[in-house]
């Protein structure tokens, strides 16, 4: 067990995505500093499960994701930019006096990946379940650019390694952070696929409805779906999916998108 910073947030952050946020409160720069002189430059990121990012009084899950920082800047009166990167899982035991900051004593927690699942017929049969889902993905992806949802440039190359890739596959999905949350916490690589396999269903059903009310054009309006509880208003945070239009903004950060 260990004590680590935390940083709440109205979306998730998956291992291997990157994140850059602005920071300007003072308690979080404070954490910032403390991070990079004591604490390996990592801190936690929950989602805010109910409550929102100002003001306080959320409701914080006790899932989450370790963020490390790779770059730091200075924005001038007082404000940081910082890109993290999305590191390893971690479950929160106890939520701690904030100090100023929130604290909470977490374990790291792996995902189940055991030596049978790496045989080879277990491996084989799990790359054809990749093959079908990535097929997919890809295809709602590229669908979710074309309606607005999604600002163009995202990686759709996958790693070789299916932990890996389920949470590539994880970050690609359109959907919003109550879905991201349980892909997040899958408890590994073949159910975090089945689960977006699962998820596809309602985003395929719901892009073919928007296609048809629209008469078959794509290329709409950026807002479209939002007002979609399916859909995310702010796509997953890896820097690639961000649009130019949609910053999110609070006490805390805004999700910068110009690194």
């Amino acid at each position: 067990m260990a004590v680590m910073p935390m940083f709440p947030l109205g979306s998730v952050l998956l291992p291997g995505q990157v994140l850059p946020l602005h920071v300007f409160e003072p308690r979080y720069l404070q954490m910032m500093g403390d991070c990079l002189r004591e604490h390996d430059h990592e801190f936690g990121v929950v989602l805010i499960e109910r409550g929102s990012e100002v003001g306080g009084g959320d409701r914080r899950s006790t899932h989450g994701t370790v963020a490390r920082m790779a770059q730091i800047g200075e924005l001038g009166e007082g404000r940081l930019l910082v890109v993290c990167v999305g590191t390893r899982r971690i479950r929160v035991n106890a939520w701690l006096p904030d100090d100023p900051y929130p604290l909470a004593d977490v374990d790291d927690w792996p995902d189940s990946w055991s030596d049978d699942d790496r045989a080879p017929a277990a491996l084989a049969a799990l790359q054809s379940m990749i093959d079908a889902v990535a097929a997919r993905v890809r295809r709602a992806h590229a669908l979710a650019v074309e309606l607005g949802d999604r600002a163009a440039g995202a990686t759709l190359e996958l790693a070789d390694d299916p932990l890996e890739v389920s949470y590539q596959l994880a970050a690609m999905l359109p959907v919003g952070p109550v879905d991201q949350h349980r892909l997040l916490a899958a408890t590994g690589p073949r159910e975090r696929i089945a689960r977006v396999g699962d998820l596809l269903d309602d985003v395929e059903a719901l892009q073919q409805f928007r296609l048809a009310d629209a008469g078959g054009s794509l290329g709409g309006d950026p807002g479209a779906g939002d007002d979609d509880p399916r859909w995310c208003a702010q796509p997953p945070r890896g820097a690639p999916d961000r649009g130019g239009d949609r910053r999110r903004t609070g006490r805390m950060c805004q999700h910068s998108d110009d690194v």
